[in-house]
């Protein structure tokens, strides 16, 4: 049998020691710090360690420092939990604009880069109110194959033998631009059973291929057995407008095909009002629905220029403000939400707006997670009894807390009507930005 000498053994379990040391070091850090942080302009960021071993034993170097202020003079700490203690890191968004932040062990091994993003203070009016949605897709959407009975008796499909799928947007036949389903069908009769070129969009790429219609024995009409949509309309909840730019936020999720789940592309979309007629109410395993009618004779409200996961945007018309409340809120970052008591703003009957209690029972840290920022719970009795909870049409209604805008309601917990998720404020805020500037690019262009 070998012994291990007293001085090898010692060298092992300092290694070892140290190798401990610095999983845990990783571990904390790559858990700990998002992979995006958004500060306000000359807002400070001051994160509390345990243990003071891992303020040593980890470097953060931002590749723009005017951006970024470390650990300066010019910091103020005004938390008394932050105060004379030397456990921490502190940096200080001095200028608008984004950097990366790198964080190394012992200044050499790459642990993980966090994106800071350094945007203006802001403050939004927050609405509450339902609206009418109204999309023309920007293309033509497939929502379904289906065979076409020939007069001779087979049963084809010649779109699926083309290769188109359930979610591809058609924008072109025969370089002719289809806004329309009954723009696809002149074209498909027209062909007289002759091939057809198709220009489709899937994902994020453009494809062209061949279909050639064959003749049905039910209408004597040519047909390529698919089944389109190129327009949409629904109820969701106005979030918020910005009363300088107009720009607005709705709904926290994207509109997506009811049969594909595909985002659908804008071309054109208005905000039109709207009246809550009634509540079907939700129970566990079956979420309940606000109903109402689009009330398009009043005008329209607003024009749709973008459709995310993250919510719709556009701008306000002029007419459209004293529609809503005028009371302005500044909006919240994630660093400023906390587990705790807060509010929505809902309309679930007529046009009536009403603040309601919730609890906001968790807050993720991972940038990721977008819609799911938040786990939200409905306390406020009237809201249980009305609705069961959160239910759909209540989608983008503002979440309040401490006097601030923190985010939106996006989903219910389907066995749980009571609780759901919620977008932190700051990803449609974002969205809101780049909606505007393509508004400007549109017009622009026209």
């Amino acid at each position: 049998m070998k012994f291990i000498k007293p001085a090898k053994k010692k060298l092992i379990i300092f290694f070892s020691a140290c190798a401990a040391i610095l999983s845990i070091a990783y571990i904390r850090l790559i858990s700990v710090f998002p992979n995006q942080l958004t500060l306000f302009e000359n807002q400070e960021y001051i994160y509390k360690f345990k243990s003071p071993l891992l303020v040593n034993l980890v470097n953060f170097k931002s590749d723009n420092n005017d951006i970024l202020i470390f650990d300066s003079e010019d910091i103020k700490i005004n938390n008394d939990d932050y105060k004379d203690t030397k456990n921490k890191v502190m940096f200080k968004a001095s200028k608008l604009g984004r950097t990366s932040l790198s964080l190394k062990l012992l200044g050499l091994i790459p642990l993980k880069t966090m994106y800071v993003d350094v945007v203006p203070y802001k403050e939004v009016v927050a609405c509450g109110n339902t609206v009418g949605v109204k999309i023309k897709v920007d293309g033509i959407l497939v929502i379904g194959l289906s065979d076409v009975e020939t007069p001779d008796g087979r049963r084809l499909i010649p779109a699926r033998d083309s290769g188109l799928k359930p979610g591809d947007l058609i924008v072109e036949v025969n370089n002719n631009k289809v806004d329309t389903a009954y723009d696809l069908m002149n074209e498909v009769e027209n062909s007289m059973g002759e091939n057809i070129w198709v220009k489709y969009k899937r994902g994020n790429s453009y494809n062209n291929t061949k279909v050639t219609p064959v003749k049905s024995a039910e209408d004597n009409k040519y047909r390529v057995g698919m089944w389109v949509r190129d327009s949409t309309a629904g109820i969701g909840t106005l979030t918020f407008y910005d009363p300088v730019t107009k720009g607005f936020g709705a709904l926290g999720h994207g509109i997506t095909d009811i049969d594909t789940g595909a985002i659908m592309p804008v071309q054109r979309g208005e905000l039109v009002e709207s009246n809550i007629l009634t509540v079907k109410k939700g129970t566990k395993g079956n979420p309940g629905e606000l109903k109402g009618v689009l009330i398009e004779d009043s005008g329209v409200l607003g024009t749709i220029v973008k459709n995310s996961h993250y919510g719709i945007y556009g701008t306000l018309n002029d007419a459209a403000l004293d529609k809503f409340p005028n009371v302005k809120y500044p909006i919240a970052l994630r660093n400023d939400i906390k587990v705790g008591p807060a509010t929505i703003l809902a309309n679930i009957d007529g046009k009536k707006v009403e603040e309601y209690s919730i609890e906001i029972e968790k807050v993720s840290r991972k940038s990721a997670n977008g819609l799911k920022g938040m786990v939200i719970r409905v306390t406020d009795d009237r809201l249980l009894e009305a609705t069961g909870g959160i239910v759909q049409g209540m989608s983008g209604s503002p979440i309040l807390q401490d006097g601030k805008l923190v985010g939106a309601v996006t989903h219910v917990l389907v066995n749980d009507p009571a609780r759901g998720y919620g977008i932190l404020i700051e990803w449609m805020i974002k969205n809101m930005t780049d909606a505007n500037l393509q508004n400007v690019e549109m017009a622009n262009a026209s």
